[in-house]
């Protein structure tokens, strides 16, 4: 992996000038953009591998960036940058479809590790191993561990990267209960910072409203008191 095309989407020059040396010093081919209309140009036309997306910029906000990036379908890794330390805003990241959540000030040691942590995520250890099926049917959803996609009755399913890869863990371990910090360990990895047991739980949210045909009452994922979440590959009778 190397030489992947990083947006970073930044309206103060000094700071994005300082991003974009420090990527390329890293091998990364960088696209700037000011504006949230700039980056969805440049997300549609230049087909970046990761955005890094700063929740303040001066014609939108990160969040309606964020939103209308998913809501067109596109599946890359979002990661989101703020100065702001709230846990309100970390989740209304996460709900709108953003990988992770990275606090200014921050190291551009660790900013770079978490970049090329996601970018594992998204596009290489999802690939499947040689000693596990290339397919797995969760009621009538197939999972293909070739093609990265989850489809229903020939339809491809819109998951993003951590859906993905958090439904494709507990799918190689059905019947197996997880706990939160459990999940976060496993698909997100220690050097994430996401950090939050309610991380988890927007994603499961997400995923039961694609999976589910009622994601109030979910028969596949299953929430287990106490402890977490796991997944049935065929319908439980009754929800929890």
């Amino acid at each position: 992996m190397g030489g992947e095309r990083i947006l970073v989407v930044e309206d103060e020059r000094a700071v994005a000038r300082g991003l974009a040396y420090a990527l390329e010093r890293e091998g990364f081919r960088v696209l700037l953009a000011e504006t949230g209309e700039a980056a969805l140009a440049a997300v549609r036309n230049d087909d970046p591998a990761l955005v890094l997306l700063d929740v303040r910029l001066p014609d939108q906000s990160g969040f309606d960036v964020c939103r209308t990036i998913r809501s067109e379908g596109k599946r890359l890794p979002i990661l989101m940058l703020t100065a702001r330390d709230e846990e309100l805003d970390k989740v209304l990241g996460l709900e709108l479809g953003a990988d992770d959540y990275i606090v200014k000030p921050y190291g551009l040691r660790e900013l770079i590790s978490r970049i090329r942590a996601s970018l594992r995520r998204a596009y290489g250890e999802l690939s499947a191993d040689d000693d596990e099926p290339r397919r797995i049917m969760i009621g009538d959803i197939e999972l293909d561990l070739e093609r990265l996609q989850a489809r229903r009755d020939g339809r491809t399913l819109d998951l993003t990267p951590i859906e993905f890869r958090l439904l494709r863990y507990l799918a190689r371990h059905p019947g197996r209960p997880f706990s939160r910090d459990q999940l976060i360990e496993a698909v997100w990895g220690y050097e994430s910072d996401v950090g939050s047991e309610r991380t988890v739980d927007v994603h499961v949210r997400h995923l039961r409203l694609k999976l589910e045909a009622d994601a109030a009452k979910p028969r596949h994922l299953i929430t287990v008191r106490g402890i977490g979440y796991k997944l049935e590959l065929e319908p439980e009778d009754s929800a929890r």
